[in-house]
């Protein structure tokens, strides 16, 4: 199959590719073939798409290794000379399909000859392939006994098994006696550890937009010398004045920026936490997850307005995100009269913040799902501070109900901020159900 500009036909898996011999092909293509209709593809039609074009590709024995732009083109039918920097549509499809690899190795016994990889930073897969398992040639010799009479076999049998009992049940009240009485922090995420799969963990990310590169280009020609590379254009504002009248045209999509700071750092305890209770937590940006990812594992959602997700699944709890024209508060469902709203300073900077934390173990999404939301970042902060720490899960659940471990909950944190940052929680509002 020759690659041409604007084609993106994909022969059928089972066709002969002339330039890879024999087996090794038969292996890859077979593995494909499993990988592209297991249940962790199925659902997503460019992963697919992406997934085959590279095998093919490095089957075929091509040698220019694949570039962005020309996947960009081929694939996916952009112009020949677009620009990758404000079109990220491939490496967006790498991503995905990288962690769908993951996945899927993750959840499929390895039975195969060869497991497919997408390494980092490439657009060229690699073949990773198994050893062969050898059978033993004759079972392990078996050694001889003594015969011993019937009485006393059966005497000695019958002290053996009454010494064991005898152990184990001194064992069993000595490890009763000594085991650690499970935390409150073990027993707020304890269902987490009841999915094989790893917790997702989705962050917020807004839509931003930047100065199109010909409108760069315009200014420069006014201002010689000035945003002619990308690294001025990333550390300066363009000085426009301010009547100056532009075309929408002019500005386009930033889609690798946005991710606001409370929420990285929210990101970060969280991966600690998981880290030090050995559970494996993938992460998610923006629009990198569906409502199919939400129902195979569970997740924890940061961030509110600008995460779909938490929106999604929270709209219709007790405790809620409401707008009204620009402006941002909790709301008390059950009494309207009840809102939490940010305050802000002299200077118009945020100094005190609230945020929500969810927990949802019979989610719309069949698996569970937390969210640490603040009215800003800095209330997803403190809400991912209050779930990672022992102390403020603790003193916030002294009055909780006896079995709140099997019910849902939610919890209304504030925090003061000082110069954007998050201080420690507060419990101002719960409810269990």
């Amino acid at each position: 199959m020759g690659l041409r500009p604007g084609s993106v036909a994909i022969p059928n898996l089972h066709e002969e590719i002339p330039t890879v011999g024999g087996g090794e092909r038969t292996a890859v293509l077979r593995e494909l073939d499993a990988i592209l209709s297991s249940s962790v593809f199925r659902g997503s039609g460019r992963c697919k798409q992406f997934l085959e074009y590279v095998v093919r590709h490095k089957l075929e024995g091509h040698d220019e290794p694949l570039k962005e732009r020309t996947i960009g083109a081929e694939l996916f039918k952009r112009p020949a000379d677009y620009s990758t920097g404000d079109d990220p549509v491939v490496r967006v499809q790498a991503a995905g399909v990288r962690r769908r690899l993951e996945q899927y190795y993750r959840e499929t016994p390895n039975g195969s000859r060869v497991r497919i990889e997408l390494p980092i930073g490439s657009y060229v897969p690699e073949f990773q392939w198994n050893p062969v398992e050898h059978r033993l040639e004759s079972p392990p010799a078996v050694a001889q006994l003594t015969p011993v009479p019937r009485k006393r076999n059966v005497l000695l049998w019958t002290a053996l098994g009454l010494g064991v009992v005898l152990i184990a049940a001194v064992g069993t009240m000595r490890v009763r006696r000594s085991a650690p009485r499970e935390s409150v922090l073990d027993q707020f995420w304890a269902p987490v550890f009841s999915s094989p799969q790893a917790v997702l963990v989705c962050l917020s990310k807004p839509v931003l937009y930047r100065p199109s590169l010909d409108l760069y280009r315009r200014y420069s020609k006014t201002h010689p010398g000035t945003f002619t590379t990308e690294v001025e254009r990333l550390n300066q504002g363009l000085p426009l004045d301010p009547k100056a009248k532009i075309l929408w045209g002019d500005m386009v999509p930033f889609t690798e920026f946005g991710v606001a700071a409370g929420d990285v750092y929210a990101a970060n305890r969280l991966s600690e936490l998981f880290g030090r209770m050995n559970k494996p937590s993938q992460f998610r940006i923006g629009n990198e997850y569906s409502f199919d990812d939400l129902r195979n594992s569970p997740a924890v959602l940061v961030g509110a307005f600008s995460n779909w997700g938490t929106l999604e699944i929270t709209a219709n709890l007790r405790f809620a995100f409401a707008e009204r024209e620009g402006t941002f508060w909790i709301q008390d469902r059950t009494a309207p009269e009840r809102t939490w709203a940010s305050h802000f300073g002299k200077q118009g900077e945020r100094v005190e913040d609230f945020g929500i934390v969810t927990r949802l173990l019979d989610s719309k999404t069949g698996q569970l799902v937390i969210t640490v939301a603040g009215l800003a970042a800095t209330g997803s902060d403190a809400a991912a501070q209050f779930i990672s720490n022992p102390e403020y899960l603790t003193e916030a659940l002294r009055s909780a109900p006896a079995d709140w471990q099997k019910k849902n909950m939610q919890v209304v944190v504030q925090t003061d901020v000082t110069n954007g940052v998050a201080g420690p929680p507060h419990v101002v509002a719960t409810y269990f159900w």
